[in-house]
């Protein structure tokens, strides 16, 4: 279902319309299918590239689309509700872009982000570890300087786009204190970088996520982001827009799930009636729509906060936890309108279901978001 949207300008009307008509005719029809097999949409991101939609948030000089990150979210909320695969991917590819942006010198943006932004290239971030998920600064993968470039070697762990990314932001080991982490760009043909078979998940099947070995992978000095040491830095300030993105698909995945549970109840007849004319039914999605709503409204207005140049770390953290429990609560209550049908793979709920539960997961726990929250609160 089209959602009435308050966009800033005819230009954001036109984007948000020609994000919708592509992911209903490009996007949406496969994701069954993909999904059933395990397969990642490669193409798919391809087009998404050519019709400019993999480089919204960045300046239009390094090729860009030069749009508020109000716009751009809601662009993913389109892909999102399509196929919550292809929203991810569009998130985790423009979260690969920050580092450069944000922390590069201006040789490397000009050299490396018209690439990165044009839409042949897709990016990964090389965070984690097994050992070393929402405690970042404890990561153990090391960076080792030797002459002109750094050798590193260690295993990253949960990465996304494992094994068909172009390039990778590799998160390593400079020095031995909790601080002295520093980020690296990789491209994904580099020696001795080794992306691992992919992990067999709950949900988001067609969005690899694999381990990465790094077996003395060489990396030239100047594909060293910001300064050694700047790594946990550059890491954590991506995640601040990382995870309003994961609330704009979270909140397109709970809009699916609504428009179909609705549907559904409009159909459904049982005693003689369409089961919509149940108070019980009515009741539970009226409680599905304003949820999604509230969802919506909390990424836009720390969305704004973002483009205004204001702080926007708590309300991010407040738009991830509650946009992705939103989603995991609507999809488990349309898979209950839809009964026994729900818990079939004939019906995408079930999917919805599967998809929104990692969600509250990646981008920092939900636990981490109330961490974080109490902590601003408190300071």
């Amino acid at each position: 279902m089209a959602v009435d949207r308050a966009l800033p300008s005819e230009d954001a009307r036109q984007l948000l319309s020609l994000a919708r008509e592509i992911a209903q005719a490009e996007v949406a029809p496969h994701a069954a299918a993909f999904e059933e097999r395990s397969e990642f949409p490669r193409e798919i991101l391809r087009l998404l590239g050519r019709a400019g939609l993999l480089g919204l948030a960045y300046p239009e000089q390094y090729g860009g689309g030069d749009v508020p990150y109000e716009v751009y979210l809601q662009v993913l909320e389109e892909l999102g509700s399509a196929w919550a695969a292809v929203g991810v991917a569009v998130s985790v590819h423009t979260l690969s872009c920050y580092p450069v942006m944000a922390f590069g010198t201006e040789q490397q943006r000009s050299r490396w982000l018209p690439d990165m932004l044009g839409g042949e290239l897709l990016g990964a971030y090389c965070l984690s570890e097994a050992g070393s998920g929402s405690d970042a600064g404890s990561l153990q993968a090391r960076a080792v300087r030797v002459g002109d470039s750094y050798t590193l070697t260690g295993t990253k762990a949960w990465v996304t786009h494992g094994g068909v990314a172009d390039y990778y932001n590799v998160f390593c080991r400079t020095a031995d204190d909790r601080r002295g982490v520093s980020t690296f760009l990789v491209p994904a043909d580099t020696v001795g970088l080794l992306p691992q078979p992919p992990e067999r998940k709950m949900g988001l099947r067609a969005s690899p996520t694999a381990q990465i070995v790094l077996d003395n992978v060489a990396v030239e000095a100047e594909r060293l982001i910001g300064n050694e040491g700047d790594g946990l830095r550059i890491a954590l300030s991506a995640l601040d827009g990382g995870r309003l993105g994961i609330s704009a698909v979270a909140t397109g995945v709970a809009q699916a799930a609504l428009d179909a549970a609705v549907s559904w109840a409009k159909e459904r007849h049982q005693f003689g009636r369409p089961i919509a004319d149940n108070q019980g039914v009515s009741f539970l999605l009226a409680d599905m729509a304003t949820g999604v709503e509230a969802a919506r409204s909390t990424y836009l207005a720390a969305a704004r906060r973002r483009d205004a140049g204001d702080s926007y770390v708590e309300q991010a953290a407040m738009a991830k936890l509650f946009a992705t429990d939103t989603a995991m609560q609507v999809t488990t209550d349309a898979v209950q309108v839809f009964g026994g049908y729900g818990y079939t793979a004939e019906y995408p709920v079930e999917r919805y279901l599967r998809e929104a539960k990692v969600m509250q997961i990646f981008e920092g726990t939900n636990q981490i978001q109330r961490l974080v929250i109490g902590r601003t609160l408190l300071s």
